[in-house]
């Protein structure tokens, strides 16, 4: 926070340095107008009394669950009472809100809106988008399965085309067709984006995703056919509600499907997209968005040992001589 005071040994490291920190910080930002501009919303956080950061140590898994997914709707709410809806801004505004915790509606923003805005045809969009920018729809992405994840064609779970109700109907054949692990399925979403094999007139023409309802917008319990749940503690995102879904016979209006670029006509004609990968650009987004993080997360790391290097002071090498930071020792130097 910029009025908590510097330590004066960071202070000394960062006036020898022989670049300009703030030159750096423009770089990184993209321009200096992107720097002032990052900076007014972080502080737009920092000066809000509803985003005091509790100490998340002390607190048990449930209790983390509560705490992130009040202060995930208090930032939903205060973004749009600042009108900040640029997609890096929302990312900056985020990043500072949440502060040491996860975001349990991160998919639904991060994966089910972007999945609904690439894939839904204008006609979908006018009925699916307003819905989950007011959250009354809240979605997860559900590809995972027990048994494949990233091999896509190993995918288990089906829908079947029924051209007499124009309906599909969706399917977990197996245990390993079970879809496990993503994020805000546990507790927090009332609908899915279902990553599904599709037969239609006796063939099955590959992976496509499906909108499916998996809890009661009223009640949020679950729907008839859907057997919905959180997995349990896992090592770290303590607060983010990964889940399991198995689908039994649950039927849905063919508009359902995500049609832009793949199509079922009322006859169970298929319709081919001009390329199949189109299906799941979503997932191929996110990993790049993952590998993003990896370097902010390696970054803070950095920034953590280098911060202590610079204050933390250890042992005489002379009696009597005061003791040296321990970022002037050469095994310390080489180990970062």
């Amino acid at each position: 926070h910029p009025a908590m005071a510097v330590h004066p040994d960071l202070q000394r490291e960062r006036a020898s340095a022989t670049f300009s920190p703030e030159l750096l910080t423009h770089i990184l930002d993209g321009s200096a107008q992107r720097s002032q501009r990052r900076r007014e919303i972080e502080n737009l956080v920092l000066n809000d009394p509803d985003f005091q950061h509790e100490d998340a140590n002390f607190l048990s898994r449930s209790e983390r669950y509560e705490v992130a997914i009040k202060k995930s709707s208090q930032m939903v709410l205060k973004m749009r009472e600042y009108g900040i809806a640029d997609p890096e801004e929302i990312y900056w505004f985020k990043r500072c809100g949440a502060g040491a915790l996860t975001d349990p509606l991160s998919l639904h923003i991060s994966m089910f809106l972007p999945t609904l805005m690439s894939q839904c045809t204008d006609q979908q969009k006018k009925k699916w988008i307003p819905l989950a920018g007011k959250l009354e729809v809240i979605g997860t992405y559900a590809q995972t399965e027990m048994g494949h994840g990233t091999h896509l064609r190993g995918l288990e779970t089906t829908a079947t085309y029924d051209p007499s109700t124009q309906e599909f109907i969706l399917n977990s054949p197996t245990v390993s067709s079970i879809k496990w692990w993503p994020g805000g399925l546990g507790k927090t979403s009332n609908h899915a984006i279902v990553l599904a094999q599709l037969y239609t007139q006796g063939q099955c023409k590959g992976l496509h995703a499906f909108i499916v309802p998996i809890r009661h917008i009223g009640t949020h319990q679950p729907l008839p056919g859907v057997t919905v749940g959180d997995i349990g503690p896992k090592f770290g995102f303590d607060e983010t509600d990964n889940g399991f879904l198995k689908l039994d016979n649950v039927r849905i209006p063919r508009e359902n499907m995500l049609m832009k670029y793949a199509q079922v006509e009322p006859n169970g004609t298929y319709v081919k997209p001009v390329s199949e990968k189109l299906t799941y650009g979503t997932m191929v987004f996110i990993r790049s968005i993952i590998v993003g993080e990896s370097a902010r997360s390696l970054s803070r790391a950095c920034t953590i040992a280098i911060r202590y290097s610079a204050v933390r002071h250890q042992s005489e090498l002379k009696p009597g001589e005061p003791e040296p930071q321990i970022i002037d020792y050469q095994t310390q130097q080489i180990g970062r």
